[in-house]
């Protein structure tokens, strides 16, 4: 039987071998799966905005910037080499309309692209990714294969 471990919003889970990491409500919010194939460490971190800008902010998970920076500490805390890691990423749907159509209103948005480059700033290959659009997703990310699945609500099944 695989561990399912909840990641929940502004959170992160990571396992070794086996397990199964899942978060929910994937609207705005970006999923991003890393992965060590030859030590099969993996870890899924929940994001919900871009930048860790305000100042007294404790959360560092909750932010693009400082998430990604803290799971990659912790992955190579742990035995991870980040020249090996590889990402997987879901979500960023535009989820609010925003009158007068304003770019600020895209959270989304802004969410894929500070994942995009604190990805390349961190030198980590992204795989594949699920993003955009206008629905909430579920991420699975199962850690003894690096397989992560979406799902969607009315839709098929996508493996990433």
């Amino acid at each position: 039987m695989t561990d399912k471990l909840i990641v929940g919003i502004a959170d992160m889970k990571i396992a070794r071998t086996n397990g199964m990491l899942i978060t929910y409500a994937l609207g705005s919010c970006i999923g991003i799966c890393l992965y060590d194939p030859n030590i099969k460490l993996g870890g899924l971190l929940h994001i919900m905005l871009p930048l860790n800008l305000e100042t007294g902010r404790k959360n560092v998970l909750k932010y693009a910037d400082t998430g990604l920076s803290e799971m990659v500490a912790r992955m190579e805390a742990k035995g991870a080499k980040k020249a090996r890691m590889v990402a997987k990423i879901a979500g960023g749907a535009n989820m609010f309309e925003v009158k007068g159509g304003s770019a600020m209103g895209n959270i989304g948005q802004r969410n894929i692209e500070s994942v995009h480059m604190q990805l390349k700033k961190h030198g980590i290959r992204l795989l594949k990714e699920d993003v955009g659009g206008t629905v909430a997703r579920t991420l699975l990310f199962d850690v003894a294969t690096g397989g992560a699945c979406i799902r969607c609500y009315g839709k098929p099944e996508l493996i990433i």
